[in-house]
């Protein structure tokens, strides 16, 4: 089986001409790159979305010039309506939660650095790669397509709740074909990702090199291998929920409507559904799909830190342990979105547990990168500053998640502002720090140019502090009962906080124009920036032992031969302060 799975992997030959090259690659390296590019047009599109958002919320009645032309119902002479505001944020959310933070860590560094790291010469399945890719794009591709139909993007929110989303255009606003398009997008990019895990799984498991035993693994690999397990149980719930919900839309079933519903003065046509049934089959997707974005993001900032310090972690495998607990524990937490629902409060008590008992390995996590700071003789790089913002970041999101996992205090917190905070700074800003620091460690190899520090450094900072002031005074907002997803502040104690929303808005603005900073930096780079050597940050791990950036078949037909673990730095004796896997150099202290 493995032998005919490497053949698999090595049967396709050099790709010829553009189509064969750049676009229907079977190359796992540009196939990641291409993952990346979607995630990067998809943040700067759910970028602006959050300005438009933000702009609102702050100056209710301006206009915004030219936005009539794409939504002519929902920003009528430019002025956005609550019901676009809530399209706006809707869209927002599933742009940022898919095609942001499970694309760029999780499907474009593990589709280029995966095969590689472990010593192979592709994916298991170059076909199905391809596949997986052109899948997720033809997702992103309907899910835009809601901007332009006449009736806009629906307003049920990035986690559609039923029965808002399943009884059609009745509901209001972008609930018709709006909304079906949001329903199909979701259900082709769960086979895309489905394909993906799959994928990764195989290659992981079947086409190591000779002496890559699986804790000879870097930790980046690990991430992305128990996050393709995952994703291989999330979307395989998600999807037929999704199917699910297209038939209570289009063929009469009454999965999740019930029974003597009236919306909008029209009783509907259903019977005998639950709106709670899509809540727990989405939530059952939902918590995993937290660590289907931060547990790439922990690989890539422990194979970061552990390069940047110039020394081991204090332990490897405690961490890969500990990711291995964060991903079985995540199928047992996905009630505590639902304290708000009704729910028995002994069953509220079952779920409250393990939520406080997935912290352990999180916090075991943190407390090892930050011990290994002891003593570090740490290189001062963009990605290195990167890095040591996910954990900043990591930690002061992770904080007030103590709050959320009790039902006591969740009850009154849960349709807050304070929500929203926890989760843009844990999962959202954090994540991507993580894709930020692997953007400027990875460059190099990728593509043979160095990215400019100085504009790194100047990104780092603008983007480090204005998070700050976004997202922590969204904690004091919903502790003064700052109810989220209002487009228009409507009860009296809520005019009293404008001055710090406007701050809030201000500081969107300016940490999202310091991005530019960034694009301008990878696009100039790519082509101007100074030219890397094949290893421009003395690493240990076989990406590090190929020119950069690496041929189609990565080590130029030769076979590696792995000796070591990805985390020999600070080694006595040896030449320089680190040694390669390759190297048949023998280390005492291994």
């Amino acid at each position: 089986m493995e032998e005919a799975l490497k053949s698999q992997a090595h049967a396709h030959a050099p790709a010829e001409g553009f189509l064969g090259k750049y676009v229907f690659s079977l190359d796992h390296k540009v196939i990641g790159k291409q993952y990346y590019a979607l995630a990067l047009a998809a943040v700067f599109i759910g970028m602006v979305l959050s300005w438009l958002m933000r702009f609102h919320l702050v100056w209710p009645n301006a206009k915004i010039p030219g936005l009539e032309l794409i939504a002519k119902t929902g920003a009528p002479g430019g002025i956005i309506t609550p019901e676009y505001y809530l399209s706006l944020l809707t869209m927002h959310g599933t742009l940022m939660v898919f095609f942001v933070l499970t694309n760029a860590p999780f499907a474009g560094f593990g589709n280029y650095f995966l095969p590689i790291q472990i010593g192979a010469e592709d994916m298991a399945f170059p076909r199905f790669n391809m596949m997986s890719f052109w899948t997720t794009f033809v997702a992103f591709i309907v899910l835009v397509m809601a901007f332009f139909i006449p009736d806009g993007p629906p307003i049920s929110g990035w986690t559609a709740y039923a029965p808002l989303s399943a009884v059609g255009k009745d509901a209001g606003p972008g609930l018709g074909w709006g909304q079906n398009l949001w329903v199909i997008s979701i259900a082709i990019f769960c086979i895309g990702q489905l394909l993906g895990s799959l994928n990764f799984i195989a290659t992981t498991l079947d086409l190591r090199a000779k002496g890559m035993t699986l804790m000879r693994m870097p930790i980046s690999t690990w991430a992305w291998f128990i996050t393709s397990a995952i994703g291989l149980l999330a979307f395989a719930v998600l999807l037929p929920a999704c199917l699910l919900l297209l038939l209570d839309r289009m063929a009469g079933t009454s999965f999740f409507i019930p029974s003597v519903l009236a919306i909008s003065d029209r009783l509907q046509n259903h019977a005998g559904g639950s709106p709670l049934l899509w809540q727990h089959l989405f939530w059952f997707f939902g918590h995993p799909e937290v660590y289907i974005a931060i547990l790439p993001a922990v690989g890539i900032v422990s194979h970061v830190l552990t390069n940047s310090l110039r020394k081991p972690l204090l332990s490897a495998k405690v961490i890969i342990y500990s990711m291995m607990s964060i991903g079985f524990l995540s199928w047992m937490v996905w009630g505590h979105h639902m304290f708000v629902s009704g729910m028995n409060p002994f069953s509220s008590l079952l779920f409250s547990f393990p939520t406080l008992t997935i912290t352990i390995p999180a916090t075991i996590i943190t407390l090892i990168w930050l011990g290994s700071l002891y003593g570090a003789n740490i290189q001062i790089t963009t990605a290195s500053f990167f890095a040591l913002g996910f954990i900043s970041m990591f930690v002061s999101g992770g904080v007030s998640g103590f709050f959320l996992a009790q039902p006591s205090i969740d009850i009154y917190l849960h349709a807050t502002y304070f929500v929203v905070g926890h989760f843009h700074m844990v999962m959202g800003v954090a994540a991507i720090f993580a894709i930020f620091s692997g953007t400027y460690f990875w460059f190099p190899k990728m593509t043979g140019r160095m990215m400019n520090e100085t504009l790194g450094m100047l990104h780092f900072w603008i983007t480090f502090v204005g998070t700050y002031c976004i997202f922590m005074p969204f904690h004091y907002l919903g502790l003064v009962g700052n109810v989220r997803r209002y487009a228009s502040f409507v009860d009296d104690f809520m005019p009293a906080l404008m001055p710090l929303h406007k701050f809030i808005t201000i500081a969107a603005l300016t940490t999202g124009a310091a991005q530019f900073i960034f694009l301008f930096n990878l696009i100039h780079s790519r082509f101007r920036g100074k030219q890397a050597s094949s290893n421009p940050w003395r690493g240990t791990s076989l990406e590090w032992s190929i020119p950069s950036p690496p041929p189609w078949n990565n080590f130029g037909g030769e076979h590696p031969v792995v000796y070591h673990d990805a985390h020999q730095y600070g080694v006595k004796g040896s030449t320089g302060d680190f040694v390669m896997q390759t190297s048949p150099e023998q280390i005492l202290n291994e």
